[in-house]
């Protein structure tokens, strides 16, 4: 189990990444395309740079829906491996079996 802590800063996290999604794209079109001025690049790289640092969506970690644990996540079921084996096992998950040879 995580800590709390650590649950409640990610959540805040991607509440602000939210927030961000839309202007930080917009910035990163304004660099990204060829036809923009010098001085447009410059003054979207220096809102990009303004805004919070959590803005940003690589600041979000992806952590167990249940328990909020960190690392070993599997993106198909939004758990850690270890509670997706506890939960295949116990026949929550559908269509997940065990293997045996």
């Amino acid at each position: 189990m995580a800590k709390k802590s650590k649950i409640a800063r990610n959540e805040k996290r991607k509440e602000t990444v939210g927030r961000h999604a839309a202007r930080r794209a917009e910035l990163k079109e304004v660099i990204r395309r060829p036809s923009s001025t010098a001085q447009e690049r410059g003054t979207a790289l220096a809102e990009l740079r303004r805004q919070p640092r959590d803005a940003s969506a690589t600041r979000v970690r992806n952590r167990d829906s249940v328990d909020g644990r960190p690392r070993g996540y599997l993106r198909r079921f939004g758990l850690s491996r270890v509670r997706t084996r506890q939960q295949a096992h116990a026949g929550f998950l559908p269509g997940v079996t065990k293997s045996s040879w």
